[in-house]
């Protein structure tokens, strides 16, 4: 097994977190082959810290178009045969490549691996709740309700990506639940059980207090693998019934918002996805 790593760290105005980022990767026991922090339109000094301080990453610059698309810049000019991703508000515990790459050595047909973390919500350690538990092999199911892998966790390898696809630019939120979808609908994942990565959050640029209704995203991705045609038997219908579920709880919130056209058409949806289930 080829164990070249590319790391790809996407960011935007976070040059303080970037900095504890970029040196949890720079502790690594295992070192990446190469860094790529892709700067999404920043206007602190990210540009600045990254060349001063860490000169043995490339630096990419775009205009703001988003996570999404700072992802896949990265991913496109990584040159590992595995791609490792870091969120530059989250860090990792010195042996998390070492760890991953250890599993997957034992696991040869394996191309996607992650590992459990460690939560921290305004600066103080949290337990995740029982939908957020971690596992690994066969895990569609258990994608459906939300994500259950952390971007800052996972090493992909790259031909998953030239088979599945790259990161949907035209989420503008829930685009990891999206991709994990599409991989786990066809490849088992490997799991790392002990923590090897430190999440932040609380912090207010998180895309999940930028938009309300999160689920209209997850629904959207849901209705983009059922409409692929690569479900079948119980994976399809469960699919089905979550998008069911989930547009009536959007319909819900649209509606105490008076968004009453939005609720409507939530409502429709969900009646539709629940008719062709029964069928």
């Amino acid at each position: 097994m080829s164990d070249s790593i590319s790391v790809v760290v996407p960011t935007f105005n976070r040059s303080g977190t970037l900095r504890r980022a970029l040196q949890s990767i720079a502790r690594q026991t295992r070192a990446p082959d190469q860094i790529i922090v892709v700067d999404d339109g920043s206007t602190d000094d990210t540009r600045q810290m990254v060349t001063s301080r860490f000169p043995q990453a490339i630096y990419l610059h775009q205009p703001n178009r988003g996570v999404s698309s700072a992802r896949n810049l990265g991913i496109n000019s990584a040159s590992g045969e595995w791609i490792a991703l870091l969120d530059s508000d989250d860090e990792w515990l010195p042996g998390k490549l070492s760890a991953q790459l250890e599993l997957l050595g034992s696991l040869p047909d394996y191309r996607i691996c992650h590992t459990e973390e460690i939560w921290i919500r305004s600066g103080r350690r949290v337990n995740q709740m029982k939908k957020h538990t971690k596992c690994g092999g066969d895990i569609f199911l258990r994608c459906l309700p939300l994500c259950v892998i952390s971007p800052s966790s996972a090493l992909i390898h790259r031909s998953l990506f030239d088979r599945i696809g790259l990161f949907d630019e035209s989420l503008p939120a829930c685009e990891d639940y999206d991709l994990w979808l599409r991989i786990c609908a066809s490849h088992p994942v490997a799991y790392v059980t002990t923590p090897q990565v430190v999440k932040y959050g609380g912090h207010q640029d998180q895309l999940s207090r930028r938009y309300w209704g999160m689920d209209r995203f997850r629904i959207a991705a849901l209705e983009k693998i059922i409409q692929s045609g690569s479900l079948t038997g119980e994976a399809l219908s469960a699919a089905r019934a979550m998008v069911s579920r989930k547009a009536r709880i959007v319909a819900g919130g649209a509606a105490k918002r008076g968004k009453w056209i939005e609720a409507a058409r939530y409502r429709e949806i969900a009646d539709s996805y629940a008719r062709t289930n029964s069928d």
